[in-house]
């Protein structure tokens, strides 16, 4: 009976060592968010899920103690994911098998350890350093892979900032001429701009406010006093930011009243961002008839945005706890995730990136990382997109079809292919496609140029009969002038 008992407690302490110690912990198959996407009347339909989760991991599950209040996580060029655990003021490491693999929580400076201070945001150079936005010390830190400081960023100077500017960055990313670009808390001129000997030397970007026609009448018309209460139309703080490979930075700003809440900056500053689909590019629409279906009401929270490869790019929305990702025209590609407490769902979302062939999202409240796989339907979408951007048209026409046979109302599957037809000149057949995405500018290109051939087409027609019919005349006249010239002799 006793060497029984000694067997359970023995079985039992090895059941929860490997609780402990296991990494990850498996999601549920099951769906557990509405997947649906918007037609060309703006209204929500269901869709065939693009994303499920698959694991869930935690600090205590990578055996690193719990997060605290996470604000960030970045994936590395060789795939290891940095956390940045603000609460607990450290960076924790996960190598590209999903296994803990160390913890940075200082640095030497001048032979002192320094420590961080409710560190906000990070980013990772294709070389392997480390930016890390350390808030409250007002400062960037610049570490490399292995922990050692590189370069602090601080007390910037210029006659653009105030006397008394506190310098308080919260988000970063890094170009490849080592130009660091930054949102601090409070600027509102836009993103600052660092060289790369850390001197700052000015914004890019400044987010633009405009005021109604009802907001001017009303100042016309109110005391001095009612001015002064009323809200200053000042611009709004980004909130987060990333760069693609071109070097053109996607920032976000939460300004749920600006219809432009994510931009595409180039190098002089100027938003380029294609909007080319059924409507803006700026999460939910119809969110009035979402509210009725048991959601929280209001436009979505942009908080962060991840450049993905084939010119698409992913963004999440804080409200809803959603992720919406389109493609480089910006059409509305699929939509993914939501508020609650089951895998696949969130508290408070605030970061996204893509960690192999999956999408890993954290969660600031639960303190944990999310991982969502792609079903079917997600990988043929991302596969057709990134054909399309590189240029193979037929191969993308071969994916397209492959996913309307998975969801026949996808319209940009039908936009794709139509896309295709107008490139071979088969304007009669993008037509078809075009009607059945409901894309009536590329229809009305189509209609044009496959009027224009049935023109040419027809004139080439007209101009041989008219040319047999005059050759017909002419050799009628010479046949008769030869009969009366026979009956004159």
């Amino acid at each position: 009976m006793r060497t029984m008992r000694l067997r359970t407690k023995v079985m039992f302490a090895i059941l929860a060592a490997l609780l402990v110690m296991s990494p990850v912990v498996p999601a549920s198959a099951n769906v557990p968010y509405e997947s649906y996407n918007y037609n060309y009347w703006e209204e929500p339909v269901p869709a065939p899920a693009a994303y499920l989760p698959d694991q869930v991991w935690s600090g205590r599950s990578l055996g690193v103690g719990d997060f605290k209040t996470p604000s960030d996580l970045v994936v590395s060029q060789e795939q290891y994911v940095y956390v940045l655990d603000s609460g607990n003021n450290r960076i924790v490491i996960v190598d590209d098998q999903g296994r803990s693999a160390g913890v940075i929580s200082s640095f030497m400076l001048e032979g002192k350890q320094e420590h961080f201070n409710n560190p906000q945001g990070m980013f990772i150079t294709g070389d392997g350093e480390i930016y890390i936005a350390d808030t409250d010390n007002h400062r960037v830190v610049v570490l490399s892979k292995e922990g050692e400081l590189h370069a602090i960023i601080q007390n910037p100077e210029s006659d653009l900032l105030a006397a008394d500017f506190v310098f308080n960055p919260t988000k970063l990313a890094v170009d490849n001429a080592d130009r660091v670009y930054i949102v601090a808390r409070g600027v509102y001129e836009g993103l600052m701009q660092f060289d790369n000997e850390g001197r700052f030397i000015g914004y890019i970007g400044t987010i633009n406010v405009n005021p109604s026609a009802a907001d001017y009448m009303w100042k016309m018309i109110s005391t001095k006093e009612q001015r002064a209460k009323m809200a200053l139309f000042v611009p709004t703080e980004f909130s987060n930011l990333d760069i693609d490979a071109k070097g053109f930075l996607y920032a976000t700003n939460i300004d749920v009243e600006s219809k432009e809440p994510i931009k595409r900056l180039s190098p002089s500053g100027h938003d380029v961002l294609k909007r080319y689909g059924y409507f803006d590019v700026k999460g939910d629409i119809n969110y009035f008839r979402m509210a009725g279906m048991g959601t929280e009401a209001g436009p979505s929270k942009i908080i962060d945005v991840k450049v993905r490869d084939g010119d698409m790019f992913s963004m999440i929305d804080s409200l809803r706890g959603r992720v919406f990702t389109y493609d480089g025209e910006g059409n509305l590609l699929y939509i993914f995730g939501g508020k609650g407490n089951q895998a696949g769902t969130f508290k408070s979302v605030t970061a996204i990136d893509e960690w192999r062939d999956r999408l890993i999202l954290l969660d600031r409240t639960n303190g944990q990382i999310t991982l969502f796989r792609t079903t079917e339907f997600g990988r043929k979408v991302n596969e057709a997109v990134k054909l399309h951007a590189a240029g193979d048209e037929d191969e993308a026409v071969a994916v397209w079809q492959e996913v309307l046979k998975l969801n026949s109302n996808y319209d940009i599957a039908y936009i794709g292919i139509g896309k295709a037809m107008l490139l071979e000149k088969n304007n009669k057949a993008a037509m078809k496609y075009f009607k059945l995405g409901m894309d009536r500018d590329y229809y009305s290109v189509a209609f044009k140029r496959h009027r224009k051939d049935l023109m040419q087409q027809s004139f080439s027609t007209v101009l041989t009969v008219l040319a047999l019919l005059a050759a017909g005349t002419l050799a009628l006249k010479i046949v008769r002038k030869r009969r009366q010239g026979g009956l004159s002799s």
